[in-house]
């Protein structure tokens, strides 16, 4: 096993995928222009957040690898997942805001292939493997991706993002009665939320969702002052916020309920689709 690949094989037909919650920056850290830098938009904290789907009986899949050396969630061909709009590539060039990772040459065609096959292959190689597994018990399976995001990013949104962002690829990605539900949870949690908006679902979500065969991939981006004390202005003395159970218990309630109805979704499945 790859000892940057961490998977805990659970019983009930759910995956919860965590692909940025690394901060491992391996054999090329010395490449980026500062470290920090390369590590503040990880999806800081989210594995610990979520960290009783075990007892749920999931099954989880998380890279310990940073999303600067290559994000796992991204379209392997350097196709952009939103034409048009303001993203960070296979191998990231920029942060989220525009500044350049690199001081010198950037990763060329032959590094990213490298990269996609020494991390980005292996990681789907058991989303894969652990979905067959669980589809071969299961009439349906749901395969749940875990992200976060600061709550201010002018260049990739506008404004203030909502607390929940639920991506089904505009319902392409999972049953309608799933998004309902989670919806439906998120809007009684008081919090705000949106379903399709600025963060419709990343490689994963759209490639893995196929809803007519049993699967189905919904993505749930979080704005990180939910269940993270998270400064205006990020800085290398105050990023990553810390995190505290306290804070992030009422968040992680609400995460609970959601897991729980995407178990009892994927239970009462007959495996069609009622879209």
């Amino acid at each position: 096993m790859n000892d940057w690949l961490e998977i805990h094989r659970g019983t009930v037909p759910l995956v919860v995928a965590f692909p940025h919650t690394g901060s491992d920056l391996a054999d090329v850290e010395c490449q980026f222009a500062s470290p920090w830098l390369a590590r503040r938009d990880a999806d800081w904290w989210v594995d610990r957040l979520y960290a009783f789907v075990r007892e749920l009986g999931a099954t989880t899949i998380r890279t310990a690898i940073s999303r600067s050396v290559i994000d796992v969630n991204r379209d392997p061909s350097g196709i952009s997942l939103y034409p048009g709009q303001a993203t960070t590539e296979l191998c990231p060039t920029t942060t989220f805001d525009g500044e350049p990772l690199y001081s010198g040459s950037e990763p060329d065609e032959a590094e990213i292939a490298r990269r996609r096959d020494r991390w980005f292959l292996p990681y789907h190689a058991e989303i894969k493997s652990e979905l067959a597994r669980l589809r071969a018990d299961h009439p349906s399976v749901v395969l749940y991706d875990a992200h976060s995001i600061r709550s201010r990013v002018p260049r990739l949104f506008d404004g203030k993002l909502p607390q929940f962002n639920i991506g089904t690829n505009c319902g392409e990605t999972c049953d309608k009665a799933l998004s309902n539900a989670v919806s439906a949870i998120c809007a009684e949690s008081g919090r705000s939320h949106v379903l399709d908006g600025r963060f419709r679902g990343g490689w994963t979500t759209r490639h893995y969702g196929r809803p007519a065969d049993g699967i189905h991939a919904i993505q749930m981006e979080l704005a990180i002052r939910g269940y993270a004390a998270e400064p205006d202005h990020p800085s290398s003395s105050n990023w990553p916020p810390p995190f505290e159970p306290d804070y992030a218990a009422a968040l992680a309630a609400t995460l609970s309920d959601i897991l729980k109805a995407c178990i009892a979704f994927a239970q009462n499945k007959s495996g069609k689709s009622d879209q």
